[in-house]
């Protein structure tokens, strides 16, 4: 795989985009409400036709709610990881030591900005919306896998956000002008992140074997499966939480049919978008082909 930008580029982009917390996200900025917030392709209400317009409405503001909560939850385990990747550059090249301070920077923006977005959206729901957790405890677990497989999952949620915003969220007209800059923003800096993160994964995977390129890309699926089993909870806690936003109480049929289609929305939102991602595809065939085909084949359940 060739680059066709450098540190110096990277960083030079990172310095000309400067929003601030503060300007996004506001008393005089606040959410409509009245408006979805996600893409119907990654919140997939609308196949649940038990539910009137109303509870689909509100059922795609929580699953926004709990999108912006899970990344926030995730950066908070990439932030000390490109900390501590960083650490080992401090006094060698400038560039590269810039660019990863930046980034850390930057994520740690994007966790301040998620969390003054749940103050702002707890304020003006109505309701208790759960998310998975606690952060920390994620994060230890994720940062307790070879270094490679935590640069591999960052990478793809850092193409996963790309491959969001441009494929899903850029010409929705329906959606709330406020949650949608929110997205617009942050995608704005995951772009150089994905870059960054691709030359990380270069250089943490140079020298390695072929056995400890093997068992990075299997730490990374096994934090898949991780994943997975917290986006089951999290389908769990949506459900509690429209009901308690609507006052409905699903029945059996109704409550199995919810789980089966939220569950496999939130595997394409967080899983099989960013594992399918061409990007990321490219990079898994730079360390091992046969890895790539293996995940591969594997992404279609998650779509």
């Amino acid at each position: 795989m060739t680059f066709q930008y450098t540190f110096k580029d990277l960083l030079g982009r990172a310095e000309r985009i400067t929003w601030r917390v503060e300007d996004l996200i506001n008393d005089d900025k606040g959410l409509d409400f009245s408006k979805p917030f996600m893409p119907e392709g990654l919140a997939r209400v609308k196949d649940l036709v038990f539910l009137s317009r109303d509870e689909q409405l509100k059922l795609n503001q929580i699953r926004g709610h709990a999108y912006l909560a899970i990344f926030g939850l995730v950066e908070e385990f990439i932030l000390p990881f490109v900390l501590d990747h960083a650490r080992p550059y401090i006094n060698g090249e400038d560039y590269r030591a810039r660019a990863f301070l930046e980034f850390a920077a930057e994520e740690a923006k994007h966790i301040h900005l998620f969390r003054r977005f749940r103050e702002a959206f707890t304020a003006g729901f109505g309701a208790a919306c759960d998310v998975i957790g606690p952060p920390a405890d994620i994060a230890a677990h994720v940062l307790s896998h070879p270094p490679l497989s935590v640069a591999l999952l960052t990478l793809h949620i850092e193409w996963m956000t790309q491959r969001h915003f441009q494929d899903s969220v850029s010409d929705d007209r329906d959606l709330d002008p406020q949650f949608k800059s929110l997205l617009l923003h942050h995608w704005m800096e995951e772009h150089q992140h994905a870059q960054l993160d691709t030359m990380m994964v270069r250089t943490i995977a140079e020298g390695m074997s072929e056995a400890e390129i093997q068992a990075g890309i299997e730490g990374y699926l096994a934090l898949g499966g991780f994943l997975d089993e917290g986006l089951k909870q999290q389908a769990l806690l949506d459900m509690a939480s429209l009901e308690r936003a609507t006052g409905s109480r699903f029945d059996e049929d109704q409550r199995a049919a919810f789980l089966d289609v939220q569950h496999q929305a939130n595997r394409w939102t967080y899983i099989g978008s960013g594992m399918s991602h061409p990007k990321f595809i490219e990079m898994l065939g730079e360390l091992s082909p046969a890895m790539r085909d293996t995940i591969q084949a594997a992404a279609p359940a998650f779509s």
